[in-house]
């Protein structure tokens, strides 16, 4: 039998997502402190945690679940650090979703240690086909998304 370990992909509160992340040695850099590139990955896992909750998982997008096989592609990525972690550390990673509408998802997201900001990102993710284009997000999934409270159209 397979434990449920749904604890693992944070809760959502208030119209947000939050996923603690630990910072281990792999994420710094050789001064110590969270490497930038390691808030992409603390921030992509946030979005699918975000989107798991939602009850949108890409397994079951990239199977054809809900129609052709569909998966998500970051388009635009826009970060700022601000502040910086160091080993140790729990972060928050708090996603928000800012619009759902055709072809695109836009989230804010924040790194968070003790409720201050150490870096964001404005992300703007594509619902692409397996081939690559552009494709509308099924209406089913749209519809998770506007029930968790959140616009989509």
């Amino acid at each position: 039998m397979q434990q449920d370990w749904t604890d693992l992909s944070g809760h959502l509160t208030s119209g947000s997502h939050v996923l603690p992340v630990r910072v281990y040695y792999e994420d710094t850099d050789f001064t110590g402190l969270v490497y930038h590139g390691s808030y992409v990955r603390f921030f992509e896992r946030g979005r699918s945690d975000f989107l798991r909750h939602c009850g949108i998982h890409h397994a079951e997008l990239a199977d054809g679940a809900h129609g052709p096989s569909i998966a998500f592609a970051v388009r635009q990525l826009n970060v700022s650090y601000l502040r910086p972690a160091r080993i140790d550390d729990v972060l928050e990673i708090v996603t928000t979703l800012v619009e759902a509408r055709g072809a695109r998802i836009a989230l804010h997201q924040k790194g968070l240690r003790d409720a201050e900001v150490l870096a964001e990102a404005d992300v703007t993710v594509a619902v692409i086909t397996a081939d690559g284009r552009p494709v509308r997000l099924p209406s089913a999934l749209a519809a998770r998304l506007a029930a968790m409270g959140h616009p989509a159209v």
